[in-house]
């Protein structure tokens, strides 16, 4: 009676949702652990070709774990310098945004109407002196306090990764074959169980090829899986990286042209944020337009530096970032603004960035399913 309810379909669907659902609940509640964790594999796949290197030469183990480090540091170190110089020259100039700001908001509300005085005397300096710094110094301070600790947390995951990961491939190899052949090795036992004496050498024999053929077959299929796995997120990764840090470059050039204030730091906005499927593109947009209508006062020069970083995003993220990642991922643009929704919930904006990794990571896993359903969702989910 038990079995005939599990193997009812309604039961499973309903039995897998809730098994979903429980998953999301512990990445979320344990995110802490599972973000550094994730983008300490993300960061293992990227230097993958430099261990190989490493490798090749003959480099020890904990020489190239150091290299990964040193590299890793001079990246952070180098994004945080520039984002701290910048914010701090901005702190500088605040008093004079602060009073452009306000007369900006002021004549627009007189010219729309409206006598509101909240709008037509308006004062970013009264906002701010509501604020209660010193609980938003703490929060400043909790918060570099765990970007740091994240930070410590994924170089700490990262050396385990490059330690680990060979025994832990070798680990899951064993379970996956073990588990696929030995029925297979059963079904056969019992189809020739009653074999005559003289024949039983020549089953053995070839219950033995068999044997090593089906395991063959399975480590193949895994090591596709694993390769797979590393060659599409590589290749996502290093291009995503290319074409963000192109259009970041070209952004930034064009904002010191036009005489933007602070365009490195909305140039680093542009490779950031584009990071983000869909949402990050606009984000990238309208924070350096808000920028240009502060600073100059002139809507149509907003509309002017908005139009041009949208055709310099349009140019690299729909275009050139095609022609370079290609259909690799094949993943349906539906499912890539849901799983941007989805891990934006579970993980908050680090999912955001991460949506399309996790979701290329899971894709490739069911594609090498044998289940019908699964190949169904797989179909779903590719273009």
């Amino acid at each position: 009676m038990a079995k005939r309810i599990i193997q009812d379909k309604t039961v499973k669907f309903f039995i897998v949702i809730i098994g979903l659902v429980f998953i999301a609940v512990i990445l979320k509640e344990l995110r802490h652990i599972f973000i550094p964790f994730f983008i300490a594999y993300l960061l293992f796949f990227l230097f993958h070709p430099l261990h190989n290197f490493c490798e090749r030469r003959g480099f020890p183990l904990a020489l190239t774990i150091l290299i990964d480090v040193i590299i890793i540091s001079l990246v952070a170190w180098t994004i945080s310098f520039f984002l701290i110089d910048s914010f701090g020259r901005f702190s500088l100039q605040f008093p004079l945004y602060a009073e452009k700001l306000n007369t900006l908001i002021s004549n627009t509300a007189i010219s729309f109407g409206i006598h509101d005085p909240f709008f037509t005397k308006f004062s970013i300096q009264d906002l701010l002196q509501t604020i209660d710094y010193k609980l938003l110094a703490g929060s400043v301070f909790n918060s570099t306090f765990s970007l740091l600790g994240n930070i410590l947390f994924v170089l700490f995951f990262f050396i385990f990764i490059v330690t680990g990961h060979s025994s832990t491939y070798e680990s899951i190899k064993k379970r996956y074959v073990d588990k696929k052949v030995k029925p297979e090795l059963k079904k056969i036992k019992e189809k020739y169980g009653d074999a005559p004496a003289e024949s039983e050498s020549e089953v053995d024999h070839w219950m033995g090829n068999k044997l090593n053929i089906e395991k063959h077959e399975k480590e193949e299929k895994l090591a596709g899986t694993f390769k797979e796995i590393n060659e599409q997120i590589k290749k996502y990764i290093i291009s995503k990286i290319a074409v963000n840090l192109s259009a970041a470059i070209v952004v930034t050039i064009m904002l010191s042209l036009f005489g933007v204030d602070f365009p490195i730091i909305w140039g680093l906005f542009v490779f950031l944020f584009n990071f983000i499927p869909t949402i990050g593109s606009a984000i990238a947009l309208v924070l350096p337009a808000l920028m240009v209508l502060v600073q100059f006062g002139s809507v149509s020069y907003a509309l002017l530096i908005a139009l041009i970083i949208g055709g310099i995003q349009t140019l690299c993220f729909n275009i050139i970032e095609p022609a370079v990642i290609g259909n690799k991922l094949n993943l349906n643009p539906l499912l890539i603004l849901l799983s941007v929704l989805l891990w934006g919930y579970i993980w908050g904006i680090t999912g955001m960035i991460l949506s399309v990794p996790l979701t290329a990571i899971i894709k490739i896993v069911i594609s090498n399913s044998e289940s019908r359903d699964l190949q169904f969702i797989n179909d779903l989910m590719s273009k």
